[in-house]
């Protein structure tokens, strides 16, 4: 028997969402687009019924059985990695916590890169995107950092690095 390294890659994020179209909506106005206004493998889709997730995807996910879903696979330029947004049918009443934030363990926010982020800044505030703060320069002038909230909560930082300010490693 020969051991065979992983080659794992990416796939998607996953964002539980409380209602699609908002969703869908805000991250349009961050350059994604629908790639598959489902989720094959689950077996729920976009559309207004929600659909229920089989019994071994419920098991092999963590979820309660009879789980019903609906959702929309988004991308950025064709790459990886793809967002799922999904929104389950009864979220608000086994889900009362709050998206976490930058204080807290776990994954707590997604970072998409910019070439212009107070343009991209500026653009996003007339489109009614909420953000923590302006743009704001990081240590040494490496980058430039912006978070956005998604209607959820959901922290999206928007970076545009210096890599010229970088110091070289050698």
């Amino acid at each position: 028997m020969t051991d065979q390294a992983m080659k794992l890659r990416w796939g998607h994020i996953n964002i539980n969402v409380s209602n699609l179209e908002n969703s869908i909506e805000f991250y349009r106005k961050l350059g994604f687009e629908s790639f598959i206004p489902a989720i094959p493998y689950l077996g729920i889709t976009a559309e207004v019924d929600p659909k229920p997730i089989d019994t071994a995807s419920n098991t092999a996910l963590g979820l309660p059985n009879e789980s019903t879903a609906r959702a929309c696979i988004m991308q950025l330029d064709n790459g990886f990695p793809k967002i799922d947004l999904t929104e389950f049918s009864d979220i608000s009443q086994r889900f009362q916590a709050k998206p976490l934030n930058n204080a807290d363990l776990g994954l707590v926010r997604i970072c998409l890169a910019s070439a212009n982020l107070n343009t991209d800044y500026e653009q996003l505030v007339k489109q009614g995107v909420e953000f923590i703060s302006p743009p704001q320069i990081a240590k040494d002038g490496l980058a430039e950092i912006a978070t956005c909230i998604d209607p959820d909560g959901t922290l999206i930082e928007l970076l545009q690095v210096h890599l010229e300010k970088w110091p070289r490693l050698e």
